[in-house]
This record gives structure tokens, C-alpha cells and sequence, in this order.
């Protein structure tokens, strides 16, 4: 019985030093989901993309890293920044407060407490306890021995913990730079989680079997945008001497949040054997200063924005007469820096974030 005490006490101590491997004993299906996850690749070490802008930050010289407290969150020291964002990151926020240039995340101070949603439980606090019965034959466990679960934390229902780092971002001259609806983590029967972790097979914990859990993966744009596809629609119609094309954003934000991203529309005309491509139209969102295009520090204003927007449909019209038994291919996809931004952070050889990724493709017959 000593040696199990001690076991646990070490686990809890690794748990509280941030050590996601405490997590995967009882957490398997969901360490696994949460380690391919960009919240674990938060990192500029893990991150690329995150990595090629801090490079170009001015506060990089001062070694000042001004993303930390998003990117990589619960760190004391310079090397464990590397971990990016870990289980108790998120599992451990108590409340979110709102400023003007960004949200801030409030951290659970007591031990071994996490919170957690579970429906049917909202009203519950579980703390591991051990009963005996038939003089100690027969014993039953509630709770973990690990850790403490809170369910009664409305803000992990409604989404609004997702908003200490996912509301908004002002600039030095306060210029926000990025921003996402705060009515998108309000509701409790649809919001960021039940969107970007929406349930899906597996048991939660080896611990209670459960048949399903809530995704770890965080569905995005580079994570998963199969799960952003399925909020897309896309429709054809054809007119007297041109047609139209229209885009349904059903998400409640930006079909792309983020200024790196462009989204395209392209479109194929196939008629007998031939196929013709028609003009790309492509969908963003540019950070500016003075009438150019600007890094997120230096942005005093908006350049360009025709990003679909929220429970938007978008159409476009082609310029294209067609006849009886033309097949229109329609697609819509994303690349996740924009070619003209990826040469300056020196990402043009990567194949991986240069790629463009559909996210829809639908056949139309003209009749």
C-alpha cells in the first residue's frame, strides 16, 4: 500500500509539472488526438509557421516573446517553452477576463483540480473516494486518483474558456489584429467546442468506459478541415449568358480566421473533351499600414478584406455562356500562408504549408 501511495504522489507531481505522459495512463485515445493537435505544435519550436514570424519580430532580438501567454502557456522557465500548450493549459482555466487589447486566462490555484463538461454532470464536483464492503472483499472507486474534476464551470459549456486566447489581439497601436465573434461561445448547444470537439468515437478514460469523447484534435484549418467542410455548401446556377456560383459559410465566423489564410474558388468547364479553367477567385483578409500590406505588429488598418464572413453566402458570377450537357467542377480549398507572404518568411520550399487543400468539390451538369 506504501509503494502505491508513493506512485501516485510522483504521478501527481509530474502532472502538476506540466508532463502530458501522466495524462495518456488514463487518457490514451485523447493524448494521442491532442499531440497531432496545432494547440500542442503552439510552440515556435513545433510550429513553423508561428516560428518563421517571431523570427521576424522585432522583439526576437530582446529574446521578449510576446505570444507566451497563448502559445505557450503555465512555462516558468525559457525551455519549457518549447512544450507549447499542455492538458492543464485548458484544463485549468477557471475564468476568462475581458480587456481591450486581449483576453486574459485565470488559472485554478488549488491542486490536482481540473474542469471539465459532461453532460448530465453540470452540477457535479467528483474527488476520488474508495469504499469497501463484505469486510474489505468487495471495492469500489469513484473519481480519479490523480486529480479533482469540476463540472460545474459554465464556461466550459458555453466555449467562452476558449476566449482568453481566441477573442481578440490588439497590436502595440492598438489595432486589433485578430478577432473571432464572441457570440460563437455563448450558447450552449452550439459554440467553439461543440464545433472545433465535437464527440466522436472512443472512451474518454480507461478509468469509466464511455462510448464517446470530446475531439482533442481541435478541428482547424491545418488540423482536420475535413470538420470545416461540412459547414460549407456550394451551389450552381445557370443564367441566360453566364452562371453563378455560390459559397454558403455556415460557421458562425470567418470561413478563415486568420490573415495568413486565402481562400479560393476554382472552377473547370468541361464540354465534349475539353476542359477550360476559368478565373480563380480568391477570398482574404490583409493586415495593412499606409496603403500596404503589413505584418500583424506594424498594422494600423485593414488592406483588403473579402473573406466570406459568418453565415454568409457568397456568390460569384462567371462570365461564361454554356450549353446542354457542360459539366461545371466547382472547388473550393485554402492555402495556409498566402503565395505572395511565404517567399518573406522563407517558407517557399515546404510542400506541406505551400500545398493548396480543398475543402469542396461538387459536379454540376448543365441540363
Amino acid at each position: 500500500m506504501k509503494n502505491i501511495f508513493i506512485y501516485i504522489v510522483a504521478l501527481s507531481s509530474l502532472l502538476l509539472a506540466n508532463s502530458d505522459d501522466t495524462c495518456k495512463r488514463c487518457h490514451s485515445t485523447i493524448y494521442s488526438e491532442f499531440h497531432n493537435s496545432m494547440h500542442k505544435k503552439a510552440s515556435p519550436k513545433n510550429d513553423k509557421i508561428h516560428n518563421s514570424i517571431w523570427n521576424l519580430h522585432p522583439a526576437k532580438a530582446k529574446d521578449n516573446y510576446k505570444c507566451a501567454k497563448c502559445h505557450t502557456p503555465n512555462v516558468e522557465t525559457k525551455e519549457q517553452r518549447d512544450e507549447g500548450i499542455s492538458c492543464i493549459s485548458c484544463h485549468t482555466i477557471t475564468n476568462v477576463e475581458e480587456h481591450s487589447k486581449a483576453n486574459k486566462n485565470i488559472y485554478e490555484t488549488k491542486e490536482k483540480t481540473f474542469f471539465s463538461a459532461q453532460k448530465g454532470m453540470e452540477d457535479k464536483k467528483v474527488t476520488y473516494k474508495q469504499e469497501s464492503s463484505f469486510f474489505g472483499m468487495i471495492k469500489t472507486s469513484t473519481g480519479s486518483p490523480y486529480h479533482d474534476i469540476d463540472y460545474t464551470n459554465k464556461d466550459y459549456y458555453t466555449g467562452k474558456m476558449c476566449m482568453g486566447c481566441h477573442s481578440h489581439k490588439q497590436n502595440a497601436h492598438q489595432f486589433e489584429v485578430c478577432t473571432t465573434d464572441a457570440s460563437g461561445a455563448k450558447d450552449k448547444e452550439q459554440n467553439c467546442i461543440t464545433c472545433h470537439m465535437p464527440q466522436v468515437a472512443g472512451t474518454a478514460t480507461a478509468i469509466r468506459e464511455s462510448k464517446t469523447h470530446a475531439f482533442h484534435g481541435f478541428a482547424g484549418a491545418r488540423n482536420n478541415p475535413e470538420m470545416l467542410a461540412k459547414y460549407i455548401k456550394l451551389d450552381f446556377k445557370k443564367l441566360d449568358n453566364s452562371f453563378e456560383v455560390s459559397v454558403k459559410n455556415e460557421a458562425p465566423h470567418n470561413l478563415m480566421t486568420h490573415p495568413l489564410r486565402v481562400v479560393q474558388l476554382r472552377v473547370e468547364l468541361k464540354r465534349d473533351s475539353k476542359v477550360e479553367t476559368l478565373k480563380t477567385h480568391s477570398f482574404v483578409k490583409i493586415l495593412g499600414n499606409e496603403g500596404k500590406p503589413a505584418m500583424p505588429w506594424v498594422a494600423t488598418e485593414i488592406f483588403k478584406d473579402n473573406m466570406i464572413k459568418g453565415n454568409e453566402s457568397r456568390v460569384v458570377k462567371f462570365d461564361k455562356e454554356l450549353k446542354s450537357g457542360d459539366q461545371i467542377e466547382v472547388k473550393l480549398g485554402f492555402f495556409v500562408v498566402n503565395p505572395k507572404v511565404v517567399k518573406k518568411l522563407g517558407l517557399q520550399d515546404d510542400k506541406e504549408i505551400t500545398k493548396f487543400t480543398t475543402l469542396k468539390s461538387k459536379w454540376f451538369t448543365v441540363k
